[in-house]
């Protein structure tokens, strides 16, 4: 691996760290500002999901300027939109004003998790391609880490609205990666697409590519035969089983509950009885988990498989979600017991889903309808991830709100196994033009 290629793949990630802050940083702010801008269940509830609403436009949307202006090119404007989301978002005196950076930080979330994965996929050889979309999710999974411990150390060295300080400080990461953008190549494939052919295989042979000359040629007839059908429209017969495969995916991933628990994890724990202070701190412990299982799983995808993760992971889910909606339900929440049941659940869907997904879905379109297939992947993800976080105060408010909440994402994974037993195909070392024959029928 040539340190031009891993550098690009891990410039591209830094999308997923913004990614991962942007999410697990309401989770120590939301109550505050519940109380400053007046919020109660529907409102609040709205509140947090803005951002998430934001993703879905940002995701549906994102495969146009991509293969417009290029993946690169793009991820550029989308860190710019995180800088001013973030300052924006500190220096808000409205509650309306709070929404419009809300929802543009969503925007540079939702567009940044279309471009980011397919950009990696685009650049990597097969055999390297598991490990370095991964690095996606372990950005995201870090930056998640990262939001948790600055919103305890914030609370703990600021009185007076800290929740501004907290959302405030992702401006900093987020001018890194629009300085580190400039330094990588663009996309070979889309530089083919383009008609800029020199261009790409002078950085196919950059990036270390065993037989540049070989790949460019692949790229090339995988173009053309679908550019022979003249308009390559996603949604056609052709391409109905990879988008079946998105679909189920992306809603499995969401259906788990993980980002009501990254979004809650304070509240969730505080519904067990615990301190604020002692809430943010287990808050902590299950983002130190996430990252862990995150490397591990990185470390074995391209050797065991994406399938092999995905049911071994849905066990792990399956168990620690059925406990943990035992307890809400006959309210025992003595010991540590919910800490170590959601600690598990974080552990499984990080050995599975969330190292997964991005791999999976930027695989698993053609060359021509990449950018689309990815939005199409990414947008439904974001949508169900919008309608979560926004129902589960709702919920929670409810009598024995938790036990339905972990039931219905505990009855989700059953069905999550079954998807991933009978459905999924293993893409694991193949090439994205030898997917593309065997995936489009």
């Amino acid at each position: 691996m040539t340190k031009k290629l891993f550098l690009g793949a891990i410039v591209a990630s830094l999308g997923g760290l913004l990614f991962g802050f942007d999410t697990a940083v309401i989770s120590g702010a939301e109550q505050s500002i519940k109380d400053v801008f007046h919020l109660e269940g529907f409102a609040h509830g709205f509140t947090n999901a803005i951002a998430l609403i934001g993703t879905i436009f940002g995701a549906m949307f994102a495969g146009k300027p991509g293969d417009a202006f290029g993946r690169r090119n793009t991820l550029v404007v989308l860190a710019v939109f995180y800088a001013v989301s973030a300052l924006g978002c500190a220096y808000s005196s409205s509650w309306e004003g709070f929404l419009f950076y809300r929802f543009l930080g969503g925007l540079g979330v939702g567009a940044s998790s279309v471009l980011g994965p397919m950009y990696i996929s685009e650049i990597a050889p097969a055999q390297y391609r598991g490990r370095l979309v991964g690095l996606f999710q372990f950005n995201i999974v870090f930056g998640i880490l990262l939001a948790f411990f600055s919103n305890y150390i914030i609370n703990n060295l600021i009185d007076q609205e800290a929740w501004r300080w907290m959302l405030g400080v992702e401006a900093l990461p987020a001018a890194l990666f629009l300085v580190l953008l400039f330094t990588i190549p663009q996309s070979p494939r889309w530089l083919v697409k383009m008609g800029r052919e020199d261009e790409a295989l002078q950085v196919l042979q950059k990036l270390g590519t065993l037989n540049p000359t070989q790949t460019f040629t692949e790229i090339k007839d995988s173009l053309y035969k679908d550019q022979a059908s003249k308009k390559v429209r996603l949604f056609s017969k052709q391409y109905s089983y990879p988008l079946l495969l998105a679909f189920l995916l992306a809603t499995f991933n969401q259906f788990s509950g993980i980002n009501a628990i990254m979004y809650y994890a304070p509240r969730i724990f505080g519904m067990t009885g615990l301190a604020e202070d002692t809430a943010l701190l287990q808050a902590i412990a299950i983002g130190l988990t996430n990252m862990v299982f995150t490397v591990i799983a990185m470390s074995v995808i391209d050797k065991i498989g994406r399938k092999k993760l995905l049911i071994i992971g849905s066990v792990g889910m399956i168990v620690s979600l059925g406990l943990t909606a035992y307890s809400f339900h006959v309210q025992n929440f003595s010991g540590y017991g919910v800490l170590i049941y959601l600690i598990g659940f974080i552990a499984s869907f990080a050995f599975s889903q969330g190292a997964v997904i991005w791999v999976f879905i930027s695989e698993i379109f053609p060359n021509a309808v990449r950018a689309s297939g990815q939005a199409f992947g990414t947008f439904v993800h974001w949508f169900w991830a919008a309608v979560m976080t926004w129902t589960f105060p709702v919920v929670a408010e409810m009598e024995n709100g938790g036990a339905i909440a972990f039931g219905f994402f505990f009855f989700a994974m059953v069905l999550h196994l079954w998807f991933a037993v009978k459905m999924l195909p293993e893409t694991k070392g193949k090439s994205l033009e030898q997917l593309q024959k065997e995936l489009i029928r």
